[in-house]
């Protein structure tokens, strides 16, 4: 993903759907970005606390301003823009389009007003459904398919964004009532499960939505690795801060050294000392004791973290497409939106069934940093148009992602799905699984 979109890029494939049922699946999505800006009050939505982030108000603008400009003002002849200025006011980076605001000028959007951004989503919605009850061909609903997923990208940001401007507040305020934490018996013991490589197929399959990044499927060679059947907890991390992991330059990357040095880590993102020196989490539920989450996934770590920390534990990251390759064959369910505990599990427990165990939560909880460079698949091509800048301008000095977190959508994540973020960002559910080489341990 880009700083300025959890993800990837248009869209090449989709299901042959009814209008009916495109027209479900878009409105079942609105609502669920609906529902997450209600527990918000204006004054909230206004908030942009860090150079990641965007007011949620301008989310819900700007995922409305999507569907108008590529699908509404092309499919409806009669279509009247709902103001004449949104178009250029809530571009995010379409140079093609013409000119925009700065990011980092989006709190200072105090007009329009919240109301007239929900009058704009619910004209949007209607002129969707005028269009789809018209005009169901495939050309519109791959950008119908398209703008749905964006949107989903935006719910995932709507709920990163919020979690920086309320750690921000002094109030530290909650978000939503905090879930009961189940404080497992013990620490729940990661094992190395063993991969023989070989030449193996990557990419998306299938007749399902795909970004264009996740294509075109390609052959590559792996090596024999070992990935780790969890992904690291926060006990193990605490383990690094107290060894002082933060203090060693040999365990770090000369620029992620030189990142430290300037931002001055010392943990996590979020983790803070209170008065008696014991440490606290800020979530989306408010400040939580560690102590309550040392077994669940470490996250908000940048690469140069969780590469520190790779180093540290003598071991590695993995390469996207051992990554890909470990998850390519498990279903999609785990800690994501849907649960709404908006904040990684306790570790469960590796399967006992007789076959080979496979990785546990390797969907949902926190997105998994690779150590693959972020660049295009062989045969791939942007989308012509001001679609071609969604994500192929954004394939440089970016590393990638997999896997999806607590606040990713269910419908939204597979195992090709490619997320990117430079380096240095700590604002994203991001945590960290461990590979090794061979493949025995």
């Amino acid at each position: 993903m880009s700083s300025q979109l959890l993800g990837s890029s248009s869209m090449v494939s989709a299901d042959n759907e009814s209008g009916a049922s495109l027209l479900r699946r878009f409105h079942q999505v609105r609502a669920t970005t609906a529902r997450l800006a209600a527990r918000l009050s204006p004054e909230d939505q206004m908030v942009q606390s860090c150079p990641e982030a965007s007011p949620v108000k301008w989310h819900l603008a700007h995922t409305s301003w999507f569907f108008e400009t590529f699908i509404l003002s092309s499919y409806l002849p009669d279509y009247r823009p709902f103001h004449p200025d949104f178009p250029w006011l809530f571009n995010s980076y379409y140079n093609s389009l013409g000119n925009y605001p700065e990011k980092r000028l989006r709190a200072s959007f105090s007009r329009p007003p919240l109301q007239q951004v929900l009058d704009y989503r619910q004209y949007v919605e209607q002129q969707i459904g005028r269009l789809l009850n018209q005009d169901a061909s495939y050309q519109l609903s791959k950008l119908v398919e398209l703008g749905i997923n964006h949107e989903q990208q935006h719910q995932e940001l709507i709920a990163t964004d919020i979690k920086h401007a309320f750690s921000s507040n002094p109030l530290q305020p909650a978000y939503a009532e905090q879930p009961s934490l189940r404080r497992p018996s013990g620490p729940v013991r990661s094992k190395w499960l063993a991969y023989d490589g070989g030449l193996i197929e990557i990419g998306h399959t299938g007749d399902g939505f795909a970004f264009d990044n996740e294509l075109s499927r390609h052959r590559v060679f792996l090596h024999p690795f070992r990935l780790a059947s969890h992904p690291v907890t926060c006990r193990q991390y605490l383990s690094f801060v107290q060894d002082e992991g933060y203090q060693r330059p040999e365990l770090w990357l000369s620029d992620g050294w030189d990142t430290l040095q300037e931002q001055r880590w010392q943990a996590p993102l979020y983790w803070k000392k209170d008065s008696d020196q014991a440490w606290n989490v800020f979530t989306l539920h408010g400040v939580v004791p560690l102590d309550d989450l040392l077994d669940t996934p470490v996250c908000h770590v940048s690469y140069y973290e969780a590469d520190a920390y790779a180093r540290w534990a003598g071991h590695r990251l993995p390469t996207e497409f051992e990554w890909e390759h470990a998850a390519a064959m498990l279903p999609v369910s785990g800690n994501l939106l849907e649960s709404e505990t908006f904040h990684p599990r306790t570790l469960q427990s590796a399967s006992q069934e007789p076959l080979p165990p496979s990785p546990v939560q390797i969907f949902g909880d926190v997105w998994e940093w690779t150590q693959s460079a972020y660049s295009a698949y062989p045969g791939y091509k942007p989308a012509a148009g001001a679609l071609g800048e969604y994500n192929g301008k954004f394939m440089c000095n970016q590393l990638v992602l997999r896997g999806g977190s607590a606040v990713t959508p269910s419908s939204h994540i597979r195992a090709s799905y490619r997320n990117f973020f430079v380096p240095e960002t700590r604002w994203q559910f991001s945590g960290i699984r461990l590979a090794s080489n061979g493949a025995s341990e």
